[in-house]
This record gives C-alpha cells, sequence and structure tokens, in this order.
C-alpha cells in the first residue's frame, strides 16, 4: 500500500551522504558549527561528568556562556542562515509547520525550519539562564541561596530535556527529508532547495 504522503521527488533527492556533492551549499558557517559543537559538549560535560560546584564545572560554564555571547551577536551580524531574522518566525508559522509534520506534509528547509528556529531560540534562552543562576551562586551575596540554586538546576533539567527533543527531531526530519542533519552540522552543506524546499524561514513565514 502506498504512503499517503508523496511529497514531490525533487525535495526528497538525495546528493549522497550528509548531503555532500555537487548539488549541495553551505548553510551553517564555522562559527555556528563551533557554538553548536562547544554547547553540546558542555551540556555533556557539566551534566554528567563534572560536579556541580566545583572549579572544572564553572570554567565549563564560562566557555558557553561566552560562546552564546558570541552566537547572539553573530546571529545579528553573521551569515544569512545564523542571522535570527532568517529563522525566528511567529507562534503562527512554528503551529503551522508541527501541523503539517503531523500531517507529513512538511516541507523541507535549507536553514532552520519554524519549529527548528524555536526551538534554537528556547535553548539560547535556557542556556543563559543557567548560566546566569550558576555565576550567581558564585557571588557571596547569593552564595547558598535555595532559589538561585533550584532555578539554575531546573533551567538546566530544560535543556536537557529539549536537547532530547531537538535529536529526536533531528533523526525523525533527516530520515523524512532523506537528509543527514547532524552530519550536516559537522559538514557546514545541505541539499540546495528544490522543488517545495524553503531556503528562508523569517517572521514572514507561514510554514
Amino acid at each position: 500500500m502506498s504512503s499517503p504522503y508523496q511529497a514531490p521527488a525533487t525535495s526528497r533527492t538525495a546528493a549522497g551522504p550528509g548531503g555532500a556533492g555537487p548539488d549541495t551549499v553551505a548553510v551553517w558557517d564555522p562559527l555556528v558549527r563551533l557554538f553548536h559543537w562547544t554547547v553540546v559538549l558542555g551540556i555533556i560535560l557539566n551534566s554528567f561528568a563534572l560536579e556541580g560546584g566545583k572549579s572544572a564545572h564553572r570554567y565549563v560554564g564560562y566557555v558557553v556562556a561566552a560562546a552564546l555571547v558570541v552566537r547572539i551577536v553573530w546571529g545579528i551580524i553573521g551569515s544569512r542562515h545564523a542571522r535570527f531574522s532568517n529563522f525566528v518566525t511567529s507562534p503562527w508559522a512554528v503551529l503551522s509547520h508541527l501541523r503539517a509534520v503531523v500531517a507529513r506534509r512538511d516541507r523541507r528547509y535549507v536553514g532552520h525550519n519554524p519549529a527548528g528556529g524555536a526551538m534554537a531560540l528556547a535553548l539560547m534562552c535556557l542556556i543563559a539562564l543557567t548560566s546566569l543562576t550558576g555565576w550567581m551562586q558564585s557571588l557571596d551575596t547569593f552564595w547558598g541561596v535555595e532559589w538561585v540554586q533550584e532555578a539554575h538546576e531546573i533551567t538546566a533539567n530544560l535543556i536537557l530535556a529539549l536537547a532530547a527533543v531537538h535529536v529526536l527531531a533531528a533523526i525523525t526530519e533527516s530520515v523524512a527529508h532523506r537528509e543527514n542533519l547532524p552530519l550536516a552540522m559537522i559538514t557546514g552543506r545541505k541539499r540546495r532547495a528544490s522543488g517545495t524546499d524553503i531556503d528562508h524561514a523569517g517572521p514572514a513565514c507561514r510554514g
């Protein structure tokens, strides 16, 4: 029995392993990729390897916080797909895209799709809050203050939860659109837009 959803062949044609090939374009610049993997490594280290409150834990947190500051600046002045204007959309666009995903009629985006953009923004906000509350705990004013400690733990756990959702979404989209998204974040290249693909999100996008 055929699938109830048949995507246009032009939007699902593979361009080689991980998007490598003559039909690919540069999407994620080196700074975006460095930020992404710095955050991934930092979260893994501080969540599963390094003890909270110790020097190593704090230093990793400072590195992640510094990377976030650079990424925010780059989101304003950086390359096309790195800019917030390219992937921050309206709530309506996010909901519209999610409905399309459920119906298996979502279109492929060369950059972030609306849901992916919302996820990126949410993770950045949580990283900022986790970094802030972690830094506050190093100050005499907030040393041992319970609500600061709880806020730090809650935001850190939320990062892990959203990261898990992000990984599952990346795997699902990779299968649906026949494109290795994790590898694309290493190579920086993705299949160029064709057919019904979209090469720009932005605030006006309705999914």
